[in-house]
């Protein structure tokens, strides 16, 4: 009972659909209807009328549905639906559902208790979204919290790993609770023994003296908004890195645009985000940013052997004919010898790969 209470909130606070085996609209919904419907229970906002949504937001946290049941015998009996961070939800929860199904008020001692059940599951690096229900907003019923699988894909510990070989330091930025975001970093292998952990909260409070002055040694900033992920693309440049950030949201859209080299996801990304970014990853697939760099850096030193060949054959000759002309002694370079070596160096940067 108590369950299907839960699922019938993360169904009709949702607006995601099922349609052929193809899902349509954000995963993380998909997931709560796909559980739903995998527990027997059917998309009960057929039954249901919506008034009003509230869209999730990274100020908020939290998404609120107002429905009324399509048959309530002539009587609207309206309810709100709330699905979101629980340090966001269950402030605003005044009873909750025990696992008999029974209405209990809610206490200080439960809220600890809710929110140490929420972080154990969060620290096996599942996303922790609260579920609630209520007639409004200032008066919910907590009904329980679930926990969303999103592994990382294969192959991103490896990428990692290369790139901090490579002296390239990756940061994770995420919305996800302290203990989701830790578990998911120690998964692709980010060192978070030792190096720090910053919240969205903690970058309010601090001044860009105060950030410069310990982002390097940050790893994980967690519970974040856009603004937050701007002011870490700031200080990243003012203490001189070259920051490349990564996005596919269209909150990203303005930290992708800040960053030396916006990097956007070609599959799940949306066109604010692809139109921002100066690199886009048609498979999504974080590793492709290895090739890029590798790509990158043998041009780079290409060039560089280039100018350096250039400017050291140039300079040699320069000096020779200087050296001669002060002294008064004949030009040991004639002009014709001067074309051959020209035509020499053109030679040679022909055959240079670029």
């Amino acid at each position: 009972m108590a369950v299907n209470t839960m699922l019938e909130v993360g169904v009709l606070c949702n607006n995601a659909t099922l349609r052929d085996e193809a899902l349509y609209g954000q995963p993380t919904e998909g997931a709560l209807l796909a559980c739903a419907l995998k527990n027997g229970m059917r998309d009960v906002r057929e039954d249901y009328n919506r008034l009003h949504e509230i869209p999730f937001s990274s100020e908020t946290k939290m998404m609120v549905v107002k429905s009324a049941p399509k048959f309530s015998d002539g009587k609207l009996k309206e309810e709100v639906f709330v699905k979101g961070a629980i340090e966001k939800v269950l402030p605003l929860c005044t009873q909750y559902i025990d696992s008999s199904g029974n209405y209990a008020p809610m206490t200080k001692e439960k809220q600890n208790d809710f929110i140490g059940e929420a972080y154990n599951i969060a620290r096996m690096g599942l996303r922790i979204i609260a579920l609630c229900r209520g007639p409004r907003v200032e008066s919910l019923v907590y009904t329980g919290v679930c926990g969303i699988c999103d592994p990382p894909r294969d192959g991103v510990r490896d990428a990692v790993a290369t790139l901090a070989r490579a002296s390239v330091d990756v940061k994770m930025v995420t919305g996800d609770a302290r203990p989701t975001a830790l578990a998911v970093a120690q998964m692709v292998g980010l060192d978070v023994l030792h190096s720090q952990s910053l919240a969205g909260d903690q970058l309010d409070a601090m001044s860009d003296e105060e950030l410069d002055r310990m982002i390097d040694t940050v790893s994980v900033f967690y519970r974040v908004t856009p603004k937050h992920k701007l002011a870490i693309v700031k200080s990243l440049q003012r203490v001189g890195n070259i920051v490349g950030m990564t996005g596919d949201g269209v909150n990203d859209g303005v930290a992708l645009k800040r960053a030396d080299i916006g990097i956007a996801m070609g599959r799940n990304g949306t066109d604010v985000c692809k139109e921002a970014a100066d690199m886009i990853l048609v498979d999504d697939d974080f590793a492709t940013i290895i090739a890029a760099i590798e790509e990158g850096k043998c041009i780079f030193y290409n060039i560089r052997n280039f100018v350096r060949f250039q400017l050291s054959t140039s300079i040699a000759a320069l000096s020779l004919i200087a050296l001669a002309t002060l002294m008064g002694i004949p030009n040991p370079l004639n002009a014709m010898q001067i074309l051959w070596i020209n035509i020499i160096m053109d030679g040679k940067t022909i055959a240079m790969p670029l």
